[in-house]
C-alpha cells in the first residue's frame, strides 16, 4: 500500500480557468512579498555590513554577493526537475525557511569568509523557492496570460527590492546589523509559513509511471535566458552600488533609491500588465534590455544627484518589461509537464547574472570607480540587446545555408 502523502502534497487545484486573482494565486503572491523584501533587505545591507564591521572593500562585496550566485546556479536546473516529479511545494515552503534559517545565521557572523559561506547557504534556499514559486505560477496562470500573471505576481519581487532596503535602513539605525538581520529572518519565516497555504498545481509522479524526467537543461529557455543573463547581470550590479553611490551624493536615505527603483517598476508592470501578452515578447524583451542601457549610461555619464534618479528611473522601466516578456517567452514554448525544468533553466541565467554582474561591477567601482562601473553595466545590457535581436536572424540565416 502506497503511503499517504505528506501535508506539503495536497492535491492539485483544478487546471487555470479565466479568473487570475484566485486564493491560490494571492497566496503564492503574498508569499512571495514577504520573501522578496527579506532578500531586499539582504540587498540594502550587505554592501555596509561587508564594507563597514567586516572592513572589507567593493571587491570583497562582489564576492560575497556573487557567492550567493554560485549553489544557485548549480541547483536550479535539480530543482526544477524536482518540482516537475515531485511538486512545487515542498520546495517552496523548505527554500523559504532554509532561507530564513541562513538569515538568522548572520547574527554571529563576523569575517568574511563566513559570510560567503552562508551566503552559498543562502543560494540554495532561493534556487528551490525561485524554481518552484516560477513553475506554480505558470501552473495557475490562465491560458494566454502568462505574461499578465507574471506582471502582477513579479510586483511582489520589486516591491520586495524597494521595501526591504527601506526596511533594512530603519532596523539597522534603530538597533544595528544584529536587528536588520532579525528581521530578514521574521520575514522569510512568514514567507515560508504563507507558502504553506498555496496548494500543489502538480500530480506527484512516483514509480515507473512517472515517465521519461524533463531535461535538465531545457533548449526552449536558452534563447530567452541569454537575454535575462544580460539584463539581471546589469541590474544586479547597479543595485550593488545604488546604495553606497547615494551615499556618497549625499543622500543620508541612500535606501531612497530602492524605492524610486521598484516604485517605478510597479507602476509600470500594474498599468502595461497585459503588454507581454499582446506583443512579441522576445521583441519586447530586445527593446527593455536597450532601456536598461539608457538608464545605467545616464547614471554613469550624468553628474550627481540628477544622473542616479533619472538613471534609476529608465533602467527601471527597462526592467519592469524584460522579466515577464522573456519568461513569457519561455513558457510558450513548454509543455505544461515540463515548466519546472524551463523555469529551473530560465532562473539558471538569472543565477548567471546575479552572481557575474555583482563581480564584475563591483570590481569595476574598485578599479575605475562607481560612475564607470555604472558604464560597464550598461555595456551589458547593451549586448544583450543587440544579441537579442541579431541572434534570432544569424540562426536563420545560417540554417539556408
Amino acid at each position: 500500500m502506497r503511503a499517504s502523502r505528506p501535508a506539503w502534497h495536497d492535491p492539485p487545484v483544478n487546471p487555470p480557468s479565466d479568473r487570475l486573482f484566485t486564493p491560490a494565486f494571492v497566496a503564492l503572491t503574498v508569499s512571495e512579498l514577504a520573501y522578496f523584501t527579506a532578500a531586499g533587505l539582504v540587498i540594502g545591507v550587505t554592501p555596509f555590513f561587508v564594507t563597514g564591521p567586516l572592513g572589507s572593500d567593493e571587491a570583497g562585496l562582489g564576492l560575497v554577493v556573487g557567492s550567493f550566485g554560485v549553489t544557485t546556479l548549480l541547483l536550479r536546473p535539480f530543482a526544477g526537475r524536482i518540482a516537475d516529479r515531485r511538486g512545487r511545494r515542498p520546495l517552496l515552503i523548505g527554500g523559504a525557511l532554509l532561507f530564513a534559517v541562513a538569515l538568522l545565521a548572520h547574527l554571529p557572523a563576523s569575517d568574511l569568509v563566513t559570510v560567503v559561506v552562508l551566503r552559498l547557504l543562502l543560494g540554495v534556499a532561493e534556487a528551490f523557492y525561485f524554481v518552484a514559486a516560477y513553475a506554480a505560477l505558470a501552473d495557475l496562470a490562465p491560458p494566454g496570460r502568462s505574461g499578465e500573471a507574471l506582471s502582477y505576481n513579479s510586483l511582489a519581487l520589486y516591491l520586495g527590492v524597494a521595501l526591504g532596503p527601506f526596511i533594512g535602513q530603519l532596523l539597522l539605525d534603530a538597533a544595528g546589523y544584529g536587528a536588520a538581520w532579525a528581521g530578514g529572518f521574521a520575514l522569510a519565516l512568514a514567507a515560508g509559513l504563507l507558502a504553506m497555504r498555496v496548494p500543489e498545481t502538480v500530480e506527484r509522479s512516483d514509480g515507473a509511471d512517472a515517465g521519461p524526467p524533463a531535461p535538465l537543461i531545457h533548449r526552449a529557455a536558452i534563447g530567452p535566458g541569454l537575454a535575462l543573463f544580460a539584463g539581471v547581470a546589469a541590474m544586479s550590479g547597479f543595485l550593488l552600488l545604488a546604495g553606497p553611490h547615494a551615499a556618497r551624493l549625499g543622500i543620508d536615505a541612500w535606501s531612497v533609491t530602492f524605492l524610486v527603483f521598484g516604485g517605478v517598476v510597479v507602476g509600470m508592470r500594474v498599468v502595461f500588465a497585459r503588454l507581454p501578452d499582446r506583443v512579441p515578447p522576445m521583441q519586447l524583451g530586445a527593446a527593455a534590455l536597450g532601456l536598461c542601457a539608457l538608464g545605467l549610461a545616464t547614471a554613469s555619464l550624468v553628474p550627481g544627484i540628477f544622473g542616479l534618479f533619472a538613471g534609476t528611473v529608465a533602467l527601471a522601466a527597462g526592467v519592469a518589461f524584460m522579466t515577464p516578456a522573456l519568461f513569457a517567452a519561455t513558457f510558450a514554448r513548454v509543455v505544461p509537464a515540463e515548466r519546472g525544468s524551463a523555469a529551473g533553466t530560465g532562473t539558471l541565467f538569472i543565477d548567471l547574472g546575479f552572481s557575474g554582474g555583482p563581480f564584475v561591477v563591483g570590481y569595476a567601482a574598485a578599479t575605475l570607480g562607481i560612475p564607470a562601473a555604472f558604464g560597464v553595466a550598461a555595456a551589458i545590457a547593451l549586448a544583450g540587446a543587440a544579441g537579442t535581436v541579431l541572434g534570432p536572424r544569424l540562426a536563420r540565416a545560417t540554417v539556408a545555408t
